[in-house]
């Protein structure tokens, strides 16, 4: 059953304990800010904290990269190619280790009950937490049916309709979070809180990944992009438009 709780499935997720203990006075109310750039150059924040919602919108980057990986398997396999099934394996393993047990603990712990309890955006946020429990029970299928040689009637056919509705999901997703959501979130602390939200994503990206997280994660999936030959970026250069 879906649940805006988090997930049942096992994610390794952030805890509900460690969320609320780390939050503090981070989700009291306040206005919204407008100076928090002069706090963080101000030395306010540790060195590699950044402000909470553009953090959030650097981790959208990974997620958005992984999409380009389940496209590209989707392909292959609409093409009656063999499905590249190690790389779209490693990419539902970031999925479900850094997307959906950290990115998307963090939405739930703070963003999304902020949001709540301001009366701001309740029917999007409803959805949101929706999507986020459909969006896990994809990845579990992704992970299961890549994890065993695919037949063309078999789960072949499964995976790519999984990673389809994955794809079709989430890029109206993180893009309705980066333009509305987000924007709303950081509009409703001060820019002190904002500060001490960075100083805490940080400390809970270092507790569950260590030192440098984001940037591992990265390296993790430019070494499944170049697996798959979709790493070099002038490769998606459109030719010069002819008259």
């Amino acid at each position: 059953m879906d649940s805006p709780d988090g997930p049942a499935d096992g994610t390794p997720s952030i805890s509900r304990r460690q969320l609320f203990a780390a939050s503090g006075a981070a989700l009291v109310l306040g206005a919204g800010g407008t100076e928090i750039g002069n706090l963080f150059t101000a030395g306010s924040a540790p060195s590699g904290a950044i402000p909470p919602d553009v953090d959030l919108m650097v981790e959208h980057g990974v997620l958005k990269r992984v999409l380009l990986i389940y496209q590209a398997g989707i392909d292959r396999i609409s093409a009656g190619e063999p499905a590249p099934l190690a790389a779209i394996h490693a990419g539902a393993e970031i999925v479900h280790d850094f997307v959906e047990g950290f990115h998307e603990a963090l939405e739930e712990g703070f963003v999304f009950p902020q949001l709540r309890a301001v009366g701001v955006l309740v029917s999007t946020v409803d959805t949101l937490y929706l999507q986020h429990a459909r969006g896990r029970q994809l990845t579990q299928l992704i992970l299961s049916s890549s994890s065993n040689p695919p037949t063309r009637t078999g789960n072949g056919e499964s995976l790519s309709a999984a990673m389809t509705a994955f794809v079709r999901m989430y890029q109206p997703h993180e893009a309705r979070e980066d333009t509305v959501v987000f924007p709303a979130f950081r509009a409703t602390h001060t820019p002190e809180q904002l500060v001490e939200l960075a100083n805490t994503f940080s400390e809970l990206q270092r507790e569950q990944f260590g030192a440098g997280a984001v940037a591992d994660i990265v390296a993790r999936v430019a070494d499944v992009e170049m697996s798959l030959g979709i790493y070099d970026l002038n490769q998606f250069t459109p030719p010069p438009l002819t008259s």
